[in-house]
């Protein structure tokens, strides 16, 4: 049986661009220079929704890891807030990867990125163009943006469009955002209606009134998402990378997923059955742990 870990968890902030971000970072007890996971969460999520069962797992196997919040999202900071900027996004990541490149006590050659959902797709580009990652884990990756915008109704597609038009002409003339739900229930208006996802999320984190405050995001998104694409990225991938899959997925449709990973050069592919938002939870968070920490182990940890 592997040896568990003891680990503290601290409240760290970094820089990127104009504002701060909130981490946590965890260190494994007894761990000499481990390796570390940066970790960021999906479409409109924070840190609370599942983030730290991950986080803890890895610490406890004798990971290190670094769990952030976007600008704009959670506890970091950004004005207006729950604002879902892709390229601010992106230079957050940056800043992720650099804040724990300047740690003592961890192995700055063995840094991990993990993404799940939009940030899976984050992370496939990170993994194209940072040379210097020693691999990836991509979780119901987000990986075209045609099969991830169009796979809802197509009277919901234009109304989701309608309203970003209309949060893009606030933001224009410096009006403060338009919103619309993250997710919702089915023949609701939001990003995200898939059936049961409202109430996956409302698992996830044991905090229903904190989530139902936060569950909204500035519509212009709705005008982005189509045009972006990460899974292009695929065949520039020169590290490992666990590609995890849900059979049921309707947020990031499986086929497309399916092809985009076959293009990855050392891509390792797992299917769950299950939906979008059922890997954070019983039965299945289990399995899939159990599998990216065998992933570490073979790749950046002490079995390699």
């Amino acid at each position: 049986m592997s040896r568990q870990f003891s680990y503290v968890r601290s409240d760290v902030t970094f820089r990127s661009g104009d504002a701060r971000c909130a981490a946590w970072l965890y260190r494994p007890e007894g761990a000499e220079n481990p390796p570390i996971v940066v970790l960021a969460h999906g479409f409109a999520a924070f840190r609370e929704l599942r983030l730290d069962a991950y986080a803890a797992r890895f610490a406890q196997a004798g990971y290190a890891a670094l769990v952030f919040d976007y600008r704009h999202w959670g506890a970091s900071e950004g004005s207006p807030r729950r604002v879902l900027d892709i390229a601010k996004q992106h230079a957050d990541w940056d800043a992720a990867i650099a804040y724990v490149r300047g740690l003592d006590g961890v192995d700055t050659r063995r840094v991990v990125a993990w993404g799940t959902s939009f940030a899976g797709g984050h992370v496939l580009r990170l993994a194209a163009h940072d040379r210097d990652l020693a691999a990836a884990i991509v979780q119901v990756p987000h990986v075209s943006g045609p099969a991830s915008a169009f796979s809802q109704s197509p009277a919901l597609v234009s109304r989701l469009i309608l309203a970003g038009v209309r949060d893009q002409l606030r933001a224009w003339t410096g009006r403060p955002p338009y919103r619309m739900a993250a997710v919702a229930r089915p023949g609701e208006i939001a990003m995200m209606t898939s059936p049961g996802a409202y109430e996956q999320v409302e698992r996830m984190g044991d905090m229903r009134e904190e989530l139902l405050a936060e569950n909204d995001v500035a519509a212009r998104i709705a005008l982005r998402v189509p045009f972006y694409s990460p899974g292009r990225h695929a065949a520039d991938i020169d590290v490992p990378v666990l590609v995890q899959l849900a059979t049921k997925d309707d947020v990031t449709p499986i086929d497309k997923a399916q092809a985009i990973a076959r293009r990855i050069p050392k891509g390792e592919v797992h299917t769950y059955d299950c939906a979008h938002f059922e890997p954070y939870l019983d039965p299945y968070f289990d399995t899939i742990i159990e599998h990216q920490i065998d992933f570490l182990d073979r790749h950046v940890g002490d079995r390699r």
